[in-house]
């Protein structure tokens, strides 16, 4: 006799992970991690947008006086939001009928179960690290609006006055550009730390600067190979985070090379050839509350014309960024 309800033991086993396969999640990938780790992993409960609220304008009311002297108290609009998306990603786990026959024993079908349910907690990691790095326009427009739309490469080098992110037009508004540093030629180990510092010059206003750099396997090396011996200090707060590590400045290079399949174009490290400069003070993930990574009905689901039941392990939200100016990106052609 076949083990009874193995959608519902699914289901059950996947809601008692649920934490523990968000967790697993972001501390796949480095840029999570530091969000994770700034305490700026922020659930939703509901609504058809992810609004970010952000100060655009300082107080024109805020000035010197003298004794008597009127101070002004006009009304003063400095506060706004970006809008984002509600997106959401899924991973079925399926079981055939004749997989329930031949794993009947308890044993025999958690065993089974457990390998399913982790095969799918890595297949979701992938896919969200994959969206977390993207500009939202994969499939067809569904996926996370990540780093390649807030930090975007652009022409030359500059604040990126082009697009809108977050329902704010970069074009229009100065406070809302990212910035990009386009070297020369190939970075190398004689120029890369000077474009570096072009580029973290650009992205610190007093205490509010980089925390992290997130580099691919290239630039990576080739900073590696730029440092003497003696230069090569470690974190050890940010080596328990769990990715290699060494300083620029005050914040973390962080290597988030990933491995690369190009038959299905699924990359799930940092962008080629590029150095992210992230301040993770003002970027947030944004799951929603009850849709992280839980199962996405606890009811049975049977296929019409197979004998197969499905359980899906399911995430909604987005990635979202409160301060575009403090953004940057590194790129060697």
């Amino acid at each position: 006799m076949s083990f009874p309800s193995v959608t519902d033991i699914v289901a059950t086993t996947i809601e008692s992970r649920s934490k523990q396969i968000a967790d697993n999640v972001t501390n796949n990938n480095a840029g999570l991690a530091y969000i994770k780790d700034k305490g700026n992993v922020k659930t939703i409960s509901g609504g058809s947008e992810i609004l970010e609220e952000l100060a655009f304008a300082e107080n024109n009311n805020g000035g010197f006086y003298s004794g008597y002297d009127l101070l002004p108290v006009a009304a003063q609009d400095v506060i706004s939001a970006a809008r984002f998306t509600l997106k959401q990603a899924a991973v079925p786990i399926v079981m055939s009928g004749l997989e329930d026959l031949q794993n009947s024993g308890r044993e025999q079908m958690i065993d089974l179960l457990d390998a399913r349910i982790s095969v799918g907690e890595s297949t979701m990691a992938n896919i969200l690290s994959f969206g977390f790095y993207g500009d939202g326009t994969t499939a067809g427009g569904k996926s996370i609006s990540g780093i390649d739309a807030a930090v975007p490469s652009a022409g030359a080098t500059g604040r990126v006055a082009t697009g809108t992110y977050g329902g704010i037009d970069r074009a229009t508004w100065g406070f809302w550009r990212p910035y990009f540093n386009l070297m020369a030629a190939a970075a190398a180990k004689d120029t890369i730390q000077g474009a570096m510092n072009d580029t973290w010059a650009n992205l610190v206003r007093g205490q509010d600067r980089p925390n992290v750099i997130i580099v691919d396997n290239f630039m990576w090396g080739v900073y590696m190979a730029s440092l003497q011996a003696q230069q090569r200090f470690t974190d050890p707060g940010s080596a328990r985070l769990g990715f290699p590590t060494i300083k620029f400045m005050d914040a973390d290079v962080v290597l988030d090379g990933g491995i690369y399949f190009a038959s299905s174009s699924w990359g799930t490290g940092a962008p080629a050839k590029t150095a992210l400069f992230l301040n993770t003070k003002f970027l947030k993930w944004r799951p929603h509350a009850r849709r992280d990574m839980v199962p996405l009905s606890p009811n049975k689901r049977y296929a019409i014309n197979q004998d197969a039941e499905v359980t899906i392990l399911a995430w909604a939200g987005n990635m979202t960024c409160s301060g575009q100016y403090f953004q940057g990106r590194l790129k060697s052609p």
